[in-house]
């Protein structure tokens, strides 16, 4: 499969709520980069010039496993990443400046994209229409009171 690479828009959501809630005067920061479409990769990876422009604040820590070994990256606070006219909020996790901005599997799931390996591009799930869907398999659950419960333990040899 050759490279897919698309144009995002991110917005620091914190400019938002600020802007919306009235403290903020001005637009909310926002970019307009391309990405890498990554399946193999899991968050929304950005370098640490596109974190810059949007102002970002840094959150926390995370361990990656990359193809050269385990490295802790800097999380930071979230984005509004839209694209293809669908949007959702990201937590960003920086990756060094020669690496490409990525979009992992996470994002795609979410906002309901697949890439065609045939056309080489990003297209809305054909599974679900074109339109944007969310998954929920959820299994019954049995709610059961904690005698029955013991009852059942002692059934099965179990003790405690």
């Amino acid at each position: 499969m050759g490279k897919v690479i698309v144009r995002i828009q991110l917005t620091n959501l914190k400019d938002s709520f600020l802007k919306a809630a009235g403290p903020r005067k001005s637009k909310p920061r926002s970019v307009l980069i391309e990405a890498l479409v990554d399946t193999g990769a899991t968050p929304l990876y950005l370098k640490p010039s596109v974190i810059k422009k949007l102002g970002l604040e840094r959150a926390d820590t995370v361990r990656s496993q990359t193809t050269n070994g385990e490295v802790i990256r800097y999380k930071y606070e979230p984005v509004q990443l839209e694209l293809m006219g669908r949007r959702e909020n990201f937590d960003v996790i920086e990756v060094p400046e020669a690496v490409p901005n990525l979009i992992g599997q996470v994002p795609l799931e979410v906002l309901d994209f697949v890439v065609d390996s045939c056309s080489q591009k990003l297209i809305p799930n054909p599974a679900h229409g074109g339109e944007q869907m969310t998954e929920e398999f959820f299994l019954p659950v049995e709610i059961v009171s904690p005698d029955r419960l013991r009852e059942r333990s002692a059934a099965e040899g179990c003790s405690g």
